[in-house]
């Protein structure tokens, strides 16, 4: 029970998880042109794009100011 519990807090915080992420949250993606070098962007999502629940990737995000990329953070208020 104990390891299904952080497996669950691992996937929310890395936006896994479509549900866990909503439009004007603090989110940090990876754009296409940073994968390798796993350079992350923070920023406020204006539009979900993913419409699977969960994507093993990080579900993909609009930010507010254009920027296209998959959530791999969730940022805390």
């Amino acid at each position: 029970m104990d390891i299904f519990i952080t497996v669950n807090l691992i996937e929310i915080m890395e936006g896994t998880i479509r549900s866990n992420i909503e439009v004007g949250m603090l989110v940090r993606i990876v754009l296409k042109k940073d994968q390798r070098s796993a350079n992350l962007t923070e920023g406020v999502v204006d539009k979900i794009l993913t419409k699977s629940p969960k994507h093993s990737h990080g579900i993909k995000v609009r930010l507010e100011d254009g920027q296209v990329g998959r959530v791999k953070e969730i940022c805390e208020d």
